[in-house]
């Protein structure tokens, strides 16, 4: 067994605990839209053709904002295709994902089903195959209240209200060669900055999105970011941060340091941000939207778009099966977030269902949760107030990936309006227990409200559709608070959140 210690003080605190952190993904990939969050003829559909059970998950989860259309989809998506009578839309191939979109679904739906969810949305623009005037467009549809063109269409299509959508991306991924309308690093900046600057004058206090690059292991990483906030600095808020982690080749201990790799990364982008910040001498701060991060198994059969002549709606893609491990290492990665919350703003589980998600759904039959579900929705439904940087004290173990890395990851959350401590850990070890010594004593009066774990003696187990309660998060028996101390033992390959709330 490793021996950890992790020390609590509310007089460190890294900044607030942002909402915005426990957003999530709806594209027009796979099932994630259809039989996902909308399937009219569906036993629990609304008179709308929402889901009701996806729907009553998406609140258990958590979930603050939901970013929408894409992703991929949306650098080909022509948005007007998705409004007024459903009998009028056109079918559309998909080129992204080799599938046909019916466009049931579209702008209006979507903010309806926000509306009814109780979710923020976060709204995508194509900057692939179109541009400025296209973005101007759809944000008066959305924002304006009326006396225009397209406000008065919304209206028109019985949306009397704008949608008023803060937080909007320019274009998705636009350094991937599979991007629809691919661009260069100086391609994209200037088209960003031009659409940046034009949305701008319409609406000044928008929080735009520029996007950075694919992931940290693309080969324009950190060139891209900077010729692009070189340009566009002054017209954005945050810089996007896309990574998905996966477990090659069995390599457990490898993957249980997946979130060593998040941090790596989160830094390098905050560093080529402030870089050209220096620069160019600016005042204000470029922060990160983490709005694409999972756990993607992306050589597996469900990851394998459809080809040839062969474009279904809505075919099964990406409907990963997730472990006990993958949920332990999406808490880790929670974890980084959190302990990110300085310059990380915003991030978007991808997806909320059926699609790489912690919701999967039968087409006109049950919905369940994935292991994943658990730890974020633990995290997000009790991590309030400020995010505490944390001392850790624990042995190292060695990966063949990432190196020499800590066997324990921890931060706390403390909420000086309820006087709560909430601290979460992730046991990164495949074989040993940790005996985990929590240093409380900065703080006067708590007592333990729940101690929860997350792990299995498998951690392989998968939850179905037709079990998925055998393993869930379970009370921590060993969890002792005495002399202003926290005990507690930790199984290998496990998560645990102990939430701790005053006497008085």
């Amino acid at each position: 067994m490793h021996n950890a210690s992790v020390t609590v003080n509310p007089a460190f605190v890294v900044g607030p605990v942002r909402p915005r952190t426990f957003g999530s993904f709806v594209e027009h990939l796979g099932r994630c839209v259809y039989e996902g969050i909308y399937e009219p003829g569906h036993p629990t559909a609304d008179a709308d053709g929402f889901r009701g059970d996806v729907a009553e998950l998406t609140r258990e989860l958590g979930t603050t904002t939901v970013r929408y259309p894409g992703g991929n989809f949306v650098s080909g998506y022509k948005w007007e295709d998705g409004i007024g009578p459903k009998e009028d839309r056109p079918a559309r191939l998909d080129l992204a994902w080799h599938s046909t979109d019916p466009n049931t679904v579209g702008v209006d739906e979507f903010m309806l089903w926000c509306q009814k969810v109780g979710v923020e949305p976060m709204m995508a623009v194509n900057l692939g195959t179109r541009g400025v005037a296209e973005a101007l467009d759809i944000l008066e549809y959305c924002n304006i209240p009326g006396g225009t063109a397209w406000s008065e269409q919304r209206k028109a299509n019985g949306a009397e209200d704008p949608y008023r959508v803060q937080m909007w991306c320019l274009g998705n991924e636009m350094d991937g060669p599979w991007q629809t309308g691919h661009k260069t690093a100086e391609e994209y900046a200037r088209l960003a900055t031009e659409s940046a600057r034009a949305m701008r004058q319409m609406q000044p206090g928008l929080e735009l999105v520029v996007c950075g690059s694919s992931s940290s292991d693309m080969d324009t990483f950190g060139t891209w970011e900077y010729t692009v906030l070189s340009e566009a600095y002054e017209h954005v808020d945050y810089v996007s941060a896309h990574e998905y982690y996966y477990e090659d080749g069995g390599d457990l201990a490898s993957f249980l340091g997946s979130a060593v790799k998040m941090d790596r990364f989160i830094k390098s982008v905050v560093a080529v941000a402030d870089a050209v910040r220096a620069a160019g001498k600016h005042d204000k701060r470029i922060n990160i939207s983490f709005d694409e991060w999972n756990v993607w198994y992306q050589q597996a059969t469900p990851s394998k778009p459809p080809t040839g002549d062969d474009w279904p709606v809505a075919p099964a893609l990406l409907e990963d099966v997730y472990t006990v491990a993958d949920a332990v290492v999406v808490g880790d990665l929670l974890i980084t977030l959190l302990r990110n919350t300085d310059r990380v703003h915003a991030a978007s589980l991808a997806q909320l269902v059926n699609v790489i998600a912690p919701i999967m759904t039968e087409t006109g039959g049950r919905a369940w949760k994935q292991t994943i579900f658990h730890p974020f929705a633990l995290t997000a439904n009790n991590a309030r107030g400020d995010v505490l940087q944390v001392a850790v004290d624990a042995p190292t173990i060695a990966t063949e990936r990432h190196g020499e890395i800590p066997a324990l990851s921890a931060v706390a959350t403390h909420d000086p309006a309820t006087g709560d401590v909430v601290v979460f850990a992730a046991n990164r070890s495949t074989s040993d227990a940790v005996a985990l010594d929590i240093d409380l004593s900065a703080f006067a009066g708590l007592e333990i409200v729940e101690a929860l774990t997350y792990g299995n003696d498998d951690p392989y187990w998968t939850a179905t559709a037709d079990d998925s309660t055998s393993v869930l998060p379970a009370h921590n028996t060993t969890a002792v608070l005495a002399d202003g101390r926290v005990t507690a033992e930790l199984p290998a390959t496990s998560w645990t959140m102990v939430r701790l709330g005053t006497t008085a």
